[in-house]
């Protein structure tokens, strides 16, 4: 486990950033031959791009809620995702293929979404955390590098406004 940080931090990240978050829904979870091969493609895919660090992929943390989980990936660009998700010698394609097989044999007992986020700009704090989310995936200072408030964090380095 890594060790907790005492004092406040934030992320360190400048430039584009895409958030994607992609989750699976279990319809009917009686039905493990059905949702077990979709939950087990997704670990193969992380490590995949975690082994490739020219993908895009900057870190991700995974979530498990009431209907099923969800993974928050966070990306160097919107391009570097999508050419991931095109990439025909890649883990994401059979998986694709091999879940759209399956939903046609049983429809709705798996639900898949995802959604996509392009950030212009973002803010973060940690106290007293492991570095976790955004700053594990892009690394982490501390606070006052980045302004004291949330405000000024978000406005940027620069201290710049930020949009009306």
């Amino acid at each position: 486990m890594p060790p907790i940080v005492p004092s406040r931090m934030t992320h360190d990240h400048e430039g584009e950033l895409v958030v994607f978050l992609i989750g699976m829904r279990f319809n009917k979870p009686w039905r493990p031959d059905l949702w077990l091969p979709v939950f087990a493609a997704m670990p193969k895919m992380l490590a995949e791009l975690s082994r490739d660090r020219e993908s895009g992929l900057l870190g991700f943390r995974v979530l498990l809620g009431s209907g099923g989980p969800t993974v928050v990936q966070y990306w160097s660009s919107a391009e570097k995702l999508y050419a991931y998700a095109a990439q025909p010698d890649a883990e994401h394609r059979p998986a694709w293929s091999a879940f759209n097989r399956r939903a046609r044999a049983v429809p709705g007992a798996v639900g898949i979404w995802h959604e996509t986020y392009v950030v212009e700009r973002a803010e973060s704090v940690y106290v007293a955390t492991p570095p976790m989310g955004l700053a594990a995936a892009t690394g982490s200072v501390p606070v006052g590098r980045r302004g004291e408030t949330a405000a000024e964090r978000l406005r940027g380095r620069a201290g710049n406004a930020a949009p009306a």
